[in-house]
């Protein structure tokens, strides 16, 4: 992080994927090599139009370069969208606290996806698999509306094949092309075979989606200091002074996004 943290760092855009039709994959090229933990957050910066805070979607091993995956929602993200490679913009961070993955070892983890949340899991993943033997069993259940509307899609067919990860998806609604098990991804949890009185459970992915699965995780005996959440709420500043994305007495840029729902269960609004 440079000296002043409201100061973007040059960034080129090296190249930019279609995940879905309304969802990118950017990469980037920092003018200076940036270390980040899975499940923190940076700031993305488009010159004459406003920034915007995304979760790294690639590799934190990686230092040179960093995937963000951008979904359309506003006007920042749809100059995000029209970004073309060579193109400059500024860069932020990496901003508040990520997972702590050596609190993981030698336990059983469930990681559990919706919709916009496979862009932070997809980098907390590759993090996960690179320990695997770490650990004493990994699954991964994840959901979305539609097939359409699922990145990562051949990545995630990758992961199947992998003997240390057991992997089940769903949609909402299928269509003649998917194969696999329709309904919401608090349908694909009850096949998990693991110990949940001590298993970690990690839960990203939009609000609503959010509370059931942490509602069905507790139904199934998974302790309230044993469930992850990312909590991505308004962040702004990034460290802590402007306020908009506070959460109780924490702020989700700062003591988050990750935070025990023990932590945060007894404020209100926390999944709006």
């Amino acid at each position: 992080m440079p000296n002043n943290p409201y100061s973007p760092i040059e960034t080129k855009v090296l190249e930019v994927t279609t995940e879905t039709p309304t969802i990118k994959t950017i990469k980037l090229k920092p003018k200076e090599e940036i270390s980040f933990a899975t499940g923190q957050f940076i700031e993305l910066t488009i010159p004459g139009v406003g920034e915007a805070p995304f979760t790294p979607s690639s590799r934190p091993s990686v230092k040179d370069t960093m995937e963000v995956t951008v979904m359309k929602v506003g006007r920042v993200t749809e100059r995000i969208h029209q970004l073309k490679k060579g193109d400059i913009v500024g860069l932020r961070g990496p901003f508040g606290k990520g997972y702590p993955l050596d609190d993981f070892k030698g336990k059983e983890l469930l990681v559990v996806g919706g919709g916009c949340g496979f862009a932070p899991l997809r980098s907390l993943m590759y993090s996960l698999l690179e320990r695997s033997d770490e650990f004493k069993k990994l699954f991964f259940r994840g959901g979305c509306k539609t097939p359409r509307e699922l990145v990562y899609r051949s990545e995630t067919e990758k992961w199947r094949e992998r003997k240390d990860l057991n992997l089940k998806l769903t949609v909402d609604a299928g269509d003649e092309s998917w194969q696999g098990h329709v309904g919401l991804v608090t349908t694909i949890l009850d096949d998990v075979d693991m110990d949940y009185a001590s298993g970690i459970a990690i839960v990203c992915g939009p609000p609503v989606m959010m509370k059931f699965a942490t509602r069905k995780l507790q139904e199934m005996g998974f302790k309230e200091e044993n469930i992850y959440l990312s909590m991505e709420k308004n962040m702004s500043c990034g460290i802590g002074k402007c306020g908009h994305c506070r959460l109780g007495i924490y702020y989700a840029c700062k003591d988050g996004p990750v935070f025990k729902y023990s932590k945060i269960k007894n404020f209100p609004n926390i999944w709006d």
